[in-house]
């Protein structure tokens, strides 16, 4: 099957690339593509160089289906011309996301509103993938009244500008380094954290914040859900975590709470109190799944849990979900 991937010299593009391979998925012929000032370069998949192509060389070699990382206003010019010529858009910007005409799709969750007639199909945010993956097994046991979120999330989220920053501020705490270095923020980031992820809307909410409590509705296809989010970027690399405060329509039993988690397509229980085993960026760093951890009841109110969830937000939180999908439209017969 012929794959085009769309900002394949990026930080979540080359994710996209090592992802495909090592899920083996069936590539016959990539086709790398990125802006015009990339074209030509090679990129590397399976061992070998691929040459990286534009836009329009990229459409005439008909791809079966192309992966989107590459910005929304890319998205939004590039996309429809791709589907208009046959082929599946798995996007993993925000600009299709909350399109009524496109699905949204975390495979988990999910995968079953996908028809063949999806030719724009939207990849949702990092941070609320790896948060339905583990609410969507209590969602259909106890119905979900409210979700309360703090998120600690990786600098690689914000791309190679910011592990450029973290690293170089960090370099130069060790060795009083003058060597400049990039400000992907406005503030360091090494020992700091700062509650701001994109930018403010007017309800004093970030657009990040907001993309969490739209999406989650749409993902987990209930809009009586209640989300609150604050989002958070804090001087790791490997993941991003997420303290959710869950209420429910009905009480739970903690221990099956474990169990229905622990049998989740997606999902690995780490919660081991004496031994203090719990999710933790380093640990989910180069994995698929959704850890969760630090179960407990809310002793504050009724029906209520709190846990902590761990996942990779350049894999499961971009190009593992992206790849899955295109594995469930080629299993489906929707694409090939």
């Amino acid at each position: 099957m012929k794959v085009a991937v769309v900002g394949a010299t990026g930080l979540v593009g080359s994710k996209m690339l090592q992802v495909l391979e090592e899920r083996n998925f069936p590539v016959t012929e990539l086709l790398p593509v990125a802006s015009e000032r990339s074209v030509g370069k090679d990129v590397f998949f399976k061992g070998k160089p691929y040459k990286v192509v534009g836009m329009e060389d990229a459409i005439k070699a008909a791809p079966a289906v192309a992966i989107f990382s590459a910005g929304g206003s890319t998205s939004l010019e590039w996309a429809p011309k791709f589907a208009a010529a046959g082929i599946t858009v798995i996007d993993n910007s925000s600009a299709w996301r909350m399109d009524p005409t496109k699905k949204l799709v975390v495979p988990e969750v999910n995968a079953s509103v996908l028809t063949k007639e999806d030719k724009i199909i939207a990849n949702p945010n990092c941070s609320t993938i790896q948060m339905v993956v583990a609410l969507q097994p209590l969602h259909e046991k106890y119905k979900i009244k409210r979700v309360v979120v703090s998120t600690y999330q990786s600098v690689t989220g914000t791309g190679k500008k910011a592990v450029d920053q973290l690293m170089g501020e960090r370099k130069k705490a060790v060795a009083a380094s003058e060597e400049a270095y990039p400000m992907a923020y406005k503030y360091p980031i090494d020992l700091n954290v700062i509650p701001q992820i994109d930018v403010f809307l007017d309800n004093g909410y970030t657009k990040e914040e907001m993309k969490m409590v739209k999406e989650t509705c749409k993902i987990m296809q209930d809009d009586s859900i209640k989300v609150t989010a604050t989002t958070v970027r804090i001087p790791v690399m490997g993941g991003h975590s997420e303290s959710v405060n869950v209420e429910f329509a009905n009480d739970f039993d903690l221990e099956e709470v474990k169990s229905l988690l622990a049998k989740a397509p997606g999902v690995v229980v780490v919660d081991d109190l004496p031994s203090q085993q719990y999710p933790m960026p380093m640990d989910a760093h180069e994995k698929d799944e959704v850890f969760v951890g630090r179960l407990r009841r809310d002793e504050s109110q009724p029906n209520t849990l709190n846990m902590w969830i761990v996942s990779d937000n350049l894999r499961k939180g971009a190009a593992t979900n992206a790849v899955q999908i295109g594995e469930y439209l080629l299993e489906k017969g929707f694409v090939g």
